[in-house]
Parts: structure tokens; C-alpha cells; sequence
């Protein structure tokens, strides 16, 4: 595994992005049952992992502890971010920007041109990330959060194949620490 040394002079762990497999299900649950208040089960998952013609699930490691994950649904042109999610103590520290980034490159790969997700109406620290990777507001699904009663902001990103977007993609990663950067 590649480290970078740390400003203590001590190897720092390197953001490592991978495909989600069955051993990481304890690690992603885990954090599931932390950030969610009706958390999807081990078998919705496995089921999701199951469909990898058109799915991607990744997660976010740190040694070989899980501290993020994410995944996607494509649809012909379009895809959708189902979910993206990291550990309350590992937050604020660009993992979710990492997972967006290669959720995205896998929803390219896959043959997308747009990109959508929801994400709650109050979560804005979470619409300031979608917007840095040019999601937009586009509608808004009534009480879609119904565990809190709260609507989710629908977004999408557009031409997500064109040359201006694959240099907004370089550009963030190029902003990334260098532990967290692809």
C-alpha cells in the first residue's frame, strides 16, 4: 500500500478506492446503521453488488479499515448515485468528494450523460459538494425522507461525457490532499 509521510514525519494511510465485495459488508453496515436512520440491510446490498452490469458499489479504506462508500445505478445514458456515505469520526476529510469523483468516472465508463441523485433539502454541506461537481437543482420529492419527514433536492450533473466536465473532474481531483488525491 502507498503512504505519504504525514507532517509528523510518520507514514500517513492512503485513501485506497475499491469495488465493494462481500468481506466489506461489516464495514459499510457499520457505518450504515450510524448515518441513516432506516439503514439498507446486508441483503439489499448483496443484491445491488449482484447487478454489476450496470451498478457500481465502491468503497473508501484507510489501512483496511472501511471509512466510506458509495453507489451507482445506470440506465443507458443516465445514472443514478444511490447512495454515498462515510464514518462520522472520518467526515470533513474529502473522502466523499474522492468516492463522488470515481462514482462518476464509473457512471462515464458505463456510458452515462447525466447524473442524478437526492439528497435532503437541509443537508447543505452535502448540496455544496453536488454543486462543486456541477449538480443542479432540478425538483423536489415531498416528504421522499419519510423516517424524519423531510423532502430530498432532486440534482443532476449534464453532460458528464463533454471535455469541459472531464476538466471540472481533473481539477478536483487536483484539489484533493495527496493521501485522499486518485
Amino acid at each position: 500500500m502507498r503512504r505519504s509521510l504525514g507532517t509528523s514525519g510518520v507514514a500517513a494511510p492512503r485513501l485506497e478506492v475499491t469495488r465493494m465485495r462481500r468481506r466489506h459488508l461489516r464495514g459499510v453496515m457499520a457505518i450504515e446503521r450510524r448515518v441513516y436512520p432506516r439503514p439498507w440491510s446486508p441483503n439489499l446490498f448483496l443484491a445491488e453488488m449482484a447487478e454489476s452490469r450496470n451498478r457500481c458499489y465502491l468503497v473508501a479504506r484507510l489501512d483496511r479499515e472501511v471509512v466510506g462508500y458509495g453507489g451507482l445505478i445506470c440506465y443507458g445514458e443516465e445514472a443514478h448515485i444511490t447512495n454515498v456515505a462515510v464514518a462520522p469520526e472520518h467526515q470533513h476529510r474529502r473522502i466523499a468528494t474522492r468516492l463522488l469523483y470515481e462514482l462518476i468516472l464509473a457512471a462515464i465508463d458505463m456510458g452515462a450523460e447525466a447524473v442524478s441523485l437526492e439528497v435532503r433539502v437541509t443537508n447543505w454541506r452535502a448540496q455544496r459538494l453536488y454543486g462543486r461537481f456541477g449538480f443542479r437543482p432540478a425538483g423536489v420529492r415531498r416528504n421522499y425522507y419519510q423516517e424524519v419527514s423531510e423532502d430530498a433536492l432532486i440534482m443532476w450533473a449534464d453532460e458528464v461525457r463533454s471535455s469541459a466536465y472531464r476538466e471540472r473532474l481533473a481539477r478536483i481531483a487536483g484539489e484533493l490532499p495527496e493521501g485522499i488525491r486518485p
